[in-house]
């Protein structure tokens, strides 16, 4: 059957195998009137990548320089980051330096950013300098705004704020580039990360009265969590008062770092106040990462019976909770001593029955161990026996030191037959109990005889 550049494709992309899909690849090469173009030649080099098998990949870009066809570098873009990804940061630039005699075209100004950010990114700016003044050479590049964010990002992420701001004063030297939102976003974040949170606050009225550059909510949102880290959580709440001044509204994200701050330094009553302001005044729907912060704040401040009203509201307004949401409760009724309620919720869970918060089915070993190890440091051997059959009976083990602690705690309150019944089920389920385990089940039949 005569293999078709599309059947050729879709033979390749299915492949399991390297050795497969160059075996595909050959057989459509060796056809009468057949010549690979540039899709074939991708898919190719994605599998061979995919397969990590290198030195088929270097054949065939040996290979490609012979062709006819015209390549497009963004064969060599996917190529860059798939070595990015293995760290690999030597082939990264071999791939970027492939584009030329293989495309017969300069690098774009996109291949050229993407391999300079990938270097960077790897903290490889040895080999980012050397990539810059090659093109520099070669090709009389002049840096443009991309390029020069990216090194800005660099020296930001490494806490030299100089440097950063030498570059934004060549930035205003060039013909080629100015600072734009992403510049400045940049060194307010690095401003940030340093604690410089002053000079940050400078830096944005200066976006915008001076450049007459206008912050997104990206970018009033690194202020705020400035502040929050610092506990600052007053001035936070001035930087989304002055976002809602200045045409700029604060959106799910802003609220949620602000309610994150407040959350940490302990002001619960602020952050359910920010929570009611964002659903009833700006029109928001708090996610659930804002309200599981809010829930675990709660929790930990031994509000477990708020936090559980909080997640029913969180579901009337159709906000589903996850599984963390749940642990979390979970973690405060164990905390608060209010086991029998923890196991019946973790039951409700898996159930789907109960109704309020048990209308849906979570599957979580996590629940289950959280309650079984509560009820192991209390002494409930009773109640671990049930949660355990419980858990063996949906396929969930529990944590190898917690089953050791569990039927060493069973043979110490006199329920050897119960601790051996426990053994015997783990074991089936791939569980080995340690030495003191065996020894203590040994024991306790060596005492009843």
């Amino acid at each position: 059957k005569y293999i078709s550049h599309g059947l050729a494709v879709d033979l390749m992309r299915n492949s399991k195998t390297a050795h497969e899909v160059m075996e595909i690849f050959n057989r459509a090469s060796n056809q009468r009137g057949f010549d690979h173009n540039n899709t074939t030649y991708a898919v190719l080099l994605y599998k061979l990548a995919r397969f990590r098998n290198h030195d088929s990949l270097d054949n065939a870009l040996h290979r490609m320089t012979y062709e006819t066809c015209r390549f497009h570098e963004g064969i060599f873009l996917t190529l860059m980051k798939h070595f990015a990804k293995l760290s690999m940061a030597d082939r990264v630039v071999e791939m970027f330096h492939r584009i030329h005699p293989i495309t017969r075209s300069k690098p774009s100004p996109k291949a050229i950013t993407t391999c300079l950010n990938l270097l960077v990114e790897a903290n490889e700016i040895s080999l980012a300098r050397a990539l810059l003044l090659g093109l520099r050479r070669d090709f009389r590049l002049v840096p443009n705004s991309c390029i020069f964010n990216i090194l800005v990002k660099y020296h930001c992420r490494n806490g030299d704020m100089g440097s950063a701001f030498d570059l934004l004063k060549e930035m205003d030297k060039s013909h080629l580039s100015s600072p734009n939102l992403i510049t400045y976003s940049t060194l307010m974040d690095g401003l940030c990360r340093t604690g410089k949170l002053r000079e940050a606050v400078v830096l944005l009225e200066e976006m915008i009265s001076k450049r007459r550059i206008v912050p997104d909510a990206l970018t009033y949102n690194l202020l705020i969590s400035g502040f929050c880290r610092t506990g600052k959580t007053d001035e936070a709440r001035k930087i989304i008062a002055f976002m809602e001044k200045n045409g700029c509204p604060p959106n799910v994200v802003n609220y949620s770092t602000l309610m994150n701050g407040l959350c940490s330094a302990g002001k619960i009553e602020e952050a359910r106040e920010t929570m009611s302001r964002m659903a009833n005044s700006s029109g928001l729907k708090p996610d659930a990462v804002a309200y599981t912060t809010l829930i675990s704040s709660m929790c930990r401040a031994g509000e477990t019976s708020g936090a559980i009203e909080l997640l029913e509201e969180m579901k009337s307004v159709g906000c589903e909770p996850d599984a963390v949401t749940f642990n979390v409760i979970l973690g405060g009724l164990c905390r608060e001593g209010r086991s029998g309620e923890a196991v019946g919720m973790v039951e409700g869970l898996h159930s789907g029955g109960g109704g309020g918060y048990y209308n849906h089915r979570v599957d979580n070993k996590g629940s289950y161990r959280i309650v079984l190890n509560h009820l192991v440091k209390e002494g409930d051997w009773e109640g671990c026996v049930g949660l355990v059959t419980a858990m063996m009976r949906r396929g969930f083990v529990p944590h190898f030191g917690t089953s050791n602690e569990l039927v060493v705690g069973l043979c110490g309150a006199g329920k050897g037959n119960a601790a051996a019944a426990a053994v015997v089920g783990l074991l089936g389920m791939g569980f080995q109990p340690a030495d003191d385990t065996w020894s203590a089940l040994v024991d306790f039949y060596f005492r009843e005889r």
